[in-house]
């Protein structure tokens, strides 16, 4: 194989991990949809292979619809659906887990190739591997979530929500810093950069990442239909509700009552805001960075800012559909630019490792 040849299966393999980034998150944008439209608890099975398959006649919906309304959603909330609005809630579910095949599909025939095409090399190797073992442990927390909401409850636990949906997002991460690290490998000759920014940058990610914990708390115990109002929740700084809970279940209610985690998510917000704010201006400021750091700490600032319009307009519309999806999009966005903005830090741009 040539020089030019291997140059261009490299590009080709950087494009499949890239890819891989963009099908995670049109997995999560599904995800979204399905907890919106309370589609989640539709398939009341996993079953890998034939899972693929919807029903494709009549006595297949009507086994799919009867074994729906067996567990507790159905006959406690949904009673009243026909067959035609199973069908709905069960196509986004449907879709939901298709992304996922298809998402282990891609990265099986794309690693194949790569591998017998020599462009893997031993470096790579493990990291590779280890992204076939955060996709079956994400399958596995999949299920583990939606078999909480098959027996006893009417929808599945926060507390799996927001493990299921933490991990789909520190997979993206690792995936993306992995690409990330194929498409600019030179490190960086500007020390001053990493010395400064890196624990700043680790800071906002680590912040981030319990904000989105939050945020999963919020929609799975749906508070962002109570406290519609901003910047008080109907009125109080701090609710009274949220400090009563404190009292009588402890800690606890820092988890589960629905004023406390939303004041929690909203505090938050708050925080990553000033913290991103304060950096995102140091940086402009700072004349021994170069150009492409703060480019970047520009991105991750922008996205900081629709991201708290976005929140503050999903809440005090009452979480529309619309603009639940675009919330939790906006997050991939932001989580993505945070990752972007350390891996600037270490970096160097390709143009400039070539001159």
């Amino acid at each position: 194989m040539t020089i030019k040849d291997q140059s261009a299966e490299k590009s080709s393999m950087i494009l499949w991990l890239f890819m891989g980034c963009f099908l995670i998150f049109g997995m999560v944008v599904v995800g979204g949809i399905t907890r919106l439209t309370g589609s989640g608890l539709s398939i009341t099975e996993w079953k890998v292979v034939t899972g693929a398959i919807p029903p494709l006649n009549e006595a297949q919906w009507v086994d799919a619809f009867n074994k729906y309304k067996q567990i507790p959603q159905y006959k406690l909330l949904n009673s009243d659906f026909t067959l035609s609005d199973f069908k709905f809630i069960f196509f986004w579910e449907f879709i939901h887990r298709l992304f996922g095949r298809m998402i282990g599909v891609v990265f099986m025939i794309g690693f194949a190739y790569f591998y017998f095409k020599k462009v893997i090399t031993k470096e790579l190797m493990p990291k590779l591997l280890f992204m076939f073992v955060l996709g079956g442990i994400q399958g596995f927390l999949g299920w583990y979530m939606v078999s909480s909401g098959l027996t006893e409850n009417v929808r599945v636990s926060h507390i799996r929500l927001a493990i299921h949906l933490t991990f789909a997002f520190i997979t993206f991460g690792y995936i993306f810093k992995v690409a990330l690290s194929q498409l600019y490998p030179a490190k960086s000759t500007n020390g001053y950069a990493l010395t400064k920014y890196q624990k700043y940058g680790i800071a906002i990610l680590l912040l981030l990442t319990l904000q989105i914990i939050y945020g999963a708390f919020v929609a799975g115990t749906k508070a962002g239909w109570t406290y519609n109002t901003w910047p008080k929740m109907e009125g109080e700084w701090i609710p009274e509700s949220m400090t009563y809970m404190l009292g009588k279940e402890g800690s606890s209610s820092l988890l589960n009552n629905l004023a406390s985690v939303q004041f929690i998510h909203r505090t938050l917000a708050y925080v990553i805001t000033l913290v991103v704010l304060l950096v995102g201006i140091s940086a402009l400021r700072d004349n021994k960075l170069e150009k492409y750091h703060k480019q970047s700490a520009m991105i991750l600032l922008s996205f900081i800012l629709v991201q708290v319009v976005l929140g503050i307009f999903t809440l005090l519309y009452k979480v529309p559909i619309s603009l639940g999806v675009i919330h939790q999009a906006m997050a991939f966005f932001l989580f993505a630019a945070s990752i972007y903005f350390l891996h600037r830090l270490k970096h160097e741009p390709m143009e400039k490792s070539i001159s």
